[in-house]
């Protein structure tokens, strides 16, 4: 049994969701809570923000809750501790994603500081890039680091899969632009200007045209009738769709989508530290018969989690994050009770921080 409160909250466990919260989700629902208990940190989903049209198997959310436990894991690495992680601990508990405890002390690996470093630079892009190709160097790169969390990244350089996903995107997006009951749930997640939401996707985030590209964005300006206009945009002349690419898994269970989260924001932190950012299609994935369709020959064995664009912006659009005393709980452990000889049971100590906050991420 165990007695919920938000304080005092143990630093470290504040210092790690710091981290965890700065993941990506779609449309910014942000949708995760952790409890923190007995030196353990738990990461659980919230369905209060879970997208029921957009997202009704909630497969999005489990992937966005994947990217913040990348997140965690990142920062407690960063601390110089090797995380012990069990994913779904608990059958009974489906919203229980997975437990993190410390384990032993470990130097901090080059490009893991590399990565950590750029925790708050990684911005969603909705716009075009720049012409600027990416090297093919840190393609290779990119494509490794998502194997190195059991997932793959495909770029897709073919006009004619480039056309058949921009078709398959513009299908997804116009039937969900007609739909009344999605532009009701996008609607709800689009803040008005100067609102103090500390999630959705706000004005000065989005483009006012969202098919600046040849893939169709999702249209958040509809709604708000907002968006940075034309000015902040490159010319035409110097738009670019960017890099193309598919990240995927080898099943489709909800352990494949929590990897696919952690190897999409392993992916993200590698390209921030290039000055690459990401801009996510995931529209035709939110359509069972439109993501059979997506897939290519070549992922005759794979599964699509998502679609995202990579290249370079000079304009980053950053979107606001709930505090951490928003998504973090603290649970006490209550006294043991006493053995029936009488004798009490010794209780066991809760271990204290292993590490005090640095500062913040």
């Amino acid at each position: 049994m165990t007695n919920p409160t938000r304080t005092p909250v143990d630093h470290a466990a504040y210092y790690l969701v710091h981290a965890a919260v700065t993941a990506p989700s779609l449309h910014n629902t942000q949708p995760w809570r952790f409890v923190h208990q007995d030196g353990e940190l738990q990461l659980y989903t919230d369905a209060s923000r879970r997208l029921p049209v957009a997202d009704r198997d909630g497969r999005e959310l489990v992937i966005s809750c994947g990217a913040a436990l990348f997140n965690v894991l990142l920062a407690m690495r960063h601390l110089g501790f090797l995380p012990h992680v069990h994913a779904f601990p608990d059958p009974a508990t489906p919203d229980l994603l997975a437990s993190i405890r410390w384990g032993p002390y470990a130097r901090p690996t080059t490009a893991g500081e590399a990565m950590y470093a750029t925790l708050l630079h990684r911005h969603t892009h909705r716009g075009p890039f720049r012409t600027d190709p990416l090297p093919a160097t840190l393609i290779d790169e990119l494509r490794e680091h998502a194997h190195h969390e059991n997932t793959d990244l495909w770029p897709l350089t073919r006009t004619d899969e480039l056309r058949r996903l921009s078709a398959l995107i513009r299908a997804a997006e116009t039937r969900q632009r007609d739909h009344p009951a999605y532009t009701a749930e996008l609607a709800n997640w689009t803040p008005p200007p100067h609102s103090l939401r500390r999630d959705g996707v706000p004005a000065d985030a989005y483009p006012r045209d969202p098919d600046s590209t040849a893939f169709a964005g999702r249209d958040f300006a509809a709604h708000a009738r907002m968006g940075y206009g034309d000015k902040e945009m490159p010319p035409a002349a110097r738009r670019s769709l960017g890099l193309a690419t598919v990240l995927s898994t080898g099943c489709d269970r909800r352990d494949d989508w929590l990897r696919a989260g952690q190897g999409l924001q392993r992916v993200l932190l590698h390209a921030a530290a290039h000055h690459v950012s990401a801009a996510f299609h995931t529209q035709p994935l939110e359509l069972p018969e439109l993501r059979e369709q997506l897939r290519p020959a070549a992922m005759t064995n794979h599964y699509q989690q998502v679609v995202l664009r990579l290249g370079y912006h000079a304009h980053p659009h950053p979107t606001p994050r709930r505090p951490v005393h928003d998504v973090l709980a603290h649970r006490a452990l209550l006294p043991t009770p006493p053995a029936r000889n009488g004798a009490e049971r010794p209780s066991r100590p809760a271990p204290s921080s292993p590490v005090q906050a640095r500062g913040q991420t």
